[in-house]
């Protein structure tokens, strides 16, 4: 793992991973996931593609978690700079396109 990896703030407070209207388990569940881990984990693959990805891609690369761990990684992501959308979009394993997405910060 690169050093400048400690620099990054990975990770997502647990109240922006739920509205107020949702029920007591998905907050139970914002509180127990480890966002940072995750996010650190996605941005390192994301790397790993210099011609910018999919989520199938990454889905493919970490295929011991599930999708929907994940995909919510992409969007703070995008918010902190660390990847962007590059307006293109492929063609996914369902059919449908998918954003492709590259990172800024390289490891």
């Amino acid at each position: 793992m690169n050093d400048d990896l400690f620099e990054m703030d990975f990770g997502t407070e647990p109240k922006k991973l739920v509205r107020t209207s949702d029920p007591d388990t998905s907050h139970a569940a914002a509180l127990s996931v480890d966002t940072a881990h995750m996010e650190q984990i996605v941005y390192e693959v994301i790397c790993k593609y210099p011609d910018g990805c999919i989520a199938d891609d990454v889905e493919r690369q970490l295929s011991n978690f599930r999708s929907h761990s994940i995909t919510p990684r992409f969007a703070p992501l995008i918010r902190k700079g660390y990847i962007f959308d590059t307006g293109e979009r492929r063609m996914a394993s369902s059919g449908r396109s998918q954003r492709v997405v590259k990172a800024l910060v390289k490891l």
